[in-house]
């Protein structure tokens, strides 16, 4: 393997070894370059590339290719270059992104939507070939990558090169279980309550570490927002922020620091909890569905080391921004209640370059829930 790692070696790679991949030919574009500006401390940003499929329903290769297997579901092919094309809301696309890998055995991927993405309600996965699983890259796979893409609240303007999804690649076993997820949290910690360490032994673990909703909200009650019917297009080609006004409810607390929420509306809420994660340490939240079945929170999602982590202590943690949505009857919920989970893997080295303002990441100690396509609340 040309990145030379020991044959015992656990974790993600970082940044500095993604480029290496990168020049390796592990990850490759053809004819078209890999911007460094694309690879972050933990993941690489994937490409949409020059055409989306409109297609009639989801799938799975299994033992065959995408390509073979999608010949049967395609209903329009729509042209992505120049000022892209829309995609309308509540439809499934599938489009082949530019990067394409042939991994070295061993070295594994996995694949989530930037958090942006999950923010506006697309709903976004990866497909291989040979597989029988979403958002999963076997070991040593060699081929292209697809990204299945379903608008589900508004529909979006895309083009060519535009970025919704993020891969990571691992060797070996890099998942931390709950024990080590604790004794981290001892030496470094990873989760704070109004400004203080969450007590070691009062972490909510069940293989990952759960957070609660913050259901007070601000001064206001304001807790967070809910989309809007017949909002207009949402256009994530452009470099203006947009008025969120059209596309999103605000959400108060009922009496009681409660909600209830109404089924298939997608809300924006925030954790009670604030996280850090430490260089030497990735995270993932992980879609959550409690036994019983009236709840869906978060579509998963990266979180890179560095995320609401400052060495000199000037902040302690960043609040997670939580995508939450009601199946099929309204559903309450309380301040503080548990309604998802993180989990977490060792990184193979420190990054270079962490998550925060030196690389202009969007959300590092935020208190907005809005995606950074809108335009955010004065102060």
């Amino acid at each position: 393997m040309v990145l030379s790692l020991h044959p015992s070696a656990e974790g993600v790679l970082p940044g500095h070894l993604l480029e290496r991949a990168i020049r390796a030919g592990y990850v490759d574009a053809g004819r078209f370059n890999i911007p460094v500006t694309n690879v972050q401390p933990a993941s690489l940003d994937l490409r949409l590339g020059e055409r989306a499929l409109r297609i009639r329903c989801s799938f799975l290769p299994g033992d065959d290719t995408v390509e073979r297997k999608l010949k049967d579901y395609i209903l329009d092919e729509i042209d992505l270059r120049g000022s892209g094309a829309m995609l309308e809301a509540r439809c499934p696309y599938l489009i082949e992104l530019k990067e394409r890998l042939d991994l070295p055995a061993g070295l594994r991927g996995k694949a989530n939507p930037k958090s942006s993405t999950g923010r506006i309600d697309v709903f976004t996965r990866v497909i291989t070939d040979h597989s029988d699983r979403f958002d999963e890259v076997a070991p040593g796979y060699q081929g292209p990558l697809y990204l299945e893409v379903v608008p589900l609240s508004f529909a979006v303007r895309v083009r060519e090169d535009l970025t919704l999804n993020q891969l990571r690649l691992s060797i070996g076993r890099p998942w931390l279980n709950d024990e080590e997820v604790r004794a981290a949290h001892r030496d470094e910690p990873i989760l704070f309550r109004d400004g203080e360490p969450v007590p070691p032994e009062s972490l909510v673990l069940s293989d990952g570490l759960f957070l609660g909703l913050d259901l007070h909200g601000d001064a206001q009650g304001r807790v967070g927002h809910s989309t809007r019917d017949s909002a207009p297009l949402l256009d994530l080609t452009s470099d203006h922020e947009v008025d969120p006004a059209p596309f999103w409810d605000p959400v108060y607390r009922e009496e009681g620091d409660r909600l209830v929420l109404s089924p298939k509306r997608f809300y924006l809420l925030m954790s009670h909890e604030a996280v850090s994660i430490p260089p030497y340490l990735a995270a993932e939240m992980t879609a959550y569905d409690p036994t019983s079945g009236e709840l869906r929170t978060h579509y998963a999602g990266f979180f890179d080391p560095g995320f609401g982590f400052d060495p000199s202590r000037r902040f302690r943690g960043s609040r997670a921004a939580l995508e939450v949505r009601a199946h099929d009857v309204p559903f309450m919920v309380e301040n503080g209640q548990a309604v998802c989970k993180l989990t977490f893997e060792r990184m193979l080295e420190e990054p270079l370059a962490l998550y925060g303002s030196d690389i202009g990441s969007s959300y590092q100690q935020q208190e907005e829930t809005l995606s950074r396509y809108f335009r955010r609340s004065p102060g």
